[in-house]
């Protein structure tokens, strides 16, 4: 089998369940292309006894002559009946498995778990009476379920109120590779890019595996963005619409928050996405936003010294933001199309956002370079709507200290060094000064700069910028 990079902490779990001498029913879910089934496969290919993968918007006959069909190519393509309810599907299942699990450790594995759960099928009944019955006394055996609708694995299973019930003895959720395991993924797979390049495949993919694997040896980042973006062919040309078929019975109202919050590069609220997409206020909008959210499609960021309901709601899936910004309703296609796109404004206003989602999602990592690892830190946003433009101001990270200090991070994405202007340099103060009035705090602010080759003139301006980090620091 191949070599996992990265998902240290996944084999760590995964490790434990092959040692433990306790039945393991184990949930594993993370969006579509992440590399859960790759995962399950190289971890526990020694150990897989049975393997049966759900089909999208099948009928119960089809995925009960699916089952048939996997289980008589497990027991050597010999013919068998298909079974007329998954109560008799899983009887079928326990005969074949009973002889395999007297004495060693074994793994079923159940793919794509939502979509066996078809209308009215009696999958989840026959599945819980499967696990408690039987399943859950065989010391030997391992339950692997996996799906990439992660608030249904959620809902369903990890929350579950009736027969599974705290039955799930481990939990994964999968999450895209970091900028880190990216950089480890493509030069395992001989692709030498540099970082800026990196960075740049990181924020049209997001680090999603399924499209890393996409990217050809000996073609630059551009020569990729094209190919996979703004081709016919391409596979990221079409894979919006096919993304959140496969995660969501009803995209509609989904797609609709995904393009209100893709306008809005600093966010909306809770209300404010209600207004824009003219939803309802009720538990319809709060299952939507959670459903969106476990999906990683986006992220409530608390703002500062406010509580969870006064979150702000972020488009942080990189791909998604991409598409509705340059693929989307655009005719330019073919080679040098993204090379034209990035002489124009919307290319330095799309780069500035992505290079601030994937700052906030490698906190650890930027935590570490300012040498604060080992310090306990809340993260936050802020933001002060004035009357007067010298009264209002917002700041998208704030790192919070145990040590009585706070980072306030200004992030800018450059294709050069950074250079600091006058008035940006007036603006930084100005911003600083309206931040400690209107909270009151007490504590030390570090003014941060996030840039991605370095500020280039820090100097000119002594005392304004405490500490610096440029995108290396991502990499860690």
């Amino acid at each position: 089998m191949e070599i996992i990079v990265g998902r240290e902490e996944e084999k760590i779990i995964l490790g434990r369940v092959l040692r433990s001498a306790d039945p393991e029913l184990v949930a594993v879910y993370g969006r579509r292309r992440i590399g859960k089934t790759y995962l399950i496969h190289n971890i526990f290919h020694k150990q897989l006894a049975f393997e049966f993968s759900g089909i999208h918007n099948a009928s119960l006959n089809q995925q009960l002559e699916n089952f048939s069909d996997s289980l008589s190519r497990t027991v050597g393509n010999l013919p068998l009946a298909k079974p007329t309810s998954w109560l008799q599907a899983f009887n079928m299942l326990i005969d074949y498995l009973t002889p395999l699990i007297q004495n060693e450790r074994r793994v079923i594995f159940f793919d794509e778990f939502p979509w066996i759960n078809t209308p009215r099928s009696g999958f989840m009944q026959a599945f819980e009476h499967f696990w408690n019955t039987w399943a859950s006394r065989q010391k030997y055996l391992v339950v692997v379920i996996c799906g990439s609708a992660a608030a249904w694995m959620i809902q369903k299973i990890i929350n579950n109120k009736g027969g599974l019930h705290n039955r799930v003895t481990r939990r994964i959720r999968l999450l895209p590779f970091s900028i880190g395991e990216m950089e480890m993924y493509l030069h395992q797979r001989k692709i030498n890019l540099d970082r800026y390049q990196i960075l740049q495949l990181y924020m049209v993919t997001g680090g999603i595996p399924h499209y890393l694997k996409e990217i050809e040896v000996g073609e630059s980042a551009t020569q990729a963005i094209d190919r996979l973006c703004f081709t016919k062919d391409g596979l990221l040309r079409d894979e919006f619409k096919n993304l959140y078929r496969s995660l969501f019975d009803e995209t509609g109202k989904h797609i609709d928050v995904i393009r209100a919050l893709a306008k809005k590069g600093v966010g909306l609220t809770r209300e404010g996405i209600i207004n824009e997409c003219n939803l309802t206020s009720g538990g319809a909008t709060s299952q939507l936003l959670d459903e969106l959210t476990e999906s990683g499609f986006i992220t409530p960021y608390v703002a500062f010294n406010k509580t969870i309901k006064d979150s702000v709601y972020k488009l942080t899936d990189e791909y998604s933001l991409f598409y509705i910004k340059f693929i989307e309703n655009k005719r330019t296609e073919g080679a040098g199309t993204w090379i034209r796109f990035s002489t124009g404004p919307s290319w330095k206003s799309w780069g500035g956002v992505a290079f601030e989602n994937i700052c906030m999602k490698h906190i650890l990592q930027l935590k570490k370079e300012l040498g604060i690892a080992g310090v306990y830190t809340e993260t936050s946003i802020w933001r002060q709507q004035g009357k007067k433009e010298e009264h209002g101001a917002q700041i998208d990270l704030l790192i919070d200290r145990q040590d009585k200090c706070i980072n306030v991070c200004e992030m800018k994405f450059s294709v050069t060094d950074f250079e600091m202007t006058k008035s940006y340099a007036a603006e930084l103060e100005q911003k600083l000064k309206i931040f400690k009035n209107a909270t009151k705090t007490k504590k030390t602010l570090f003014l941060t700069m996030i840039t991605t080759y370095g500020v280039k003139n820090s100097n000119t301006f002594p005392g304004l910028v405490q500490q610096e980090s440029t995108m290396n620091a991502l990499f860690k």
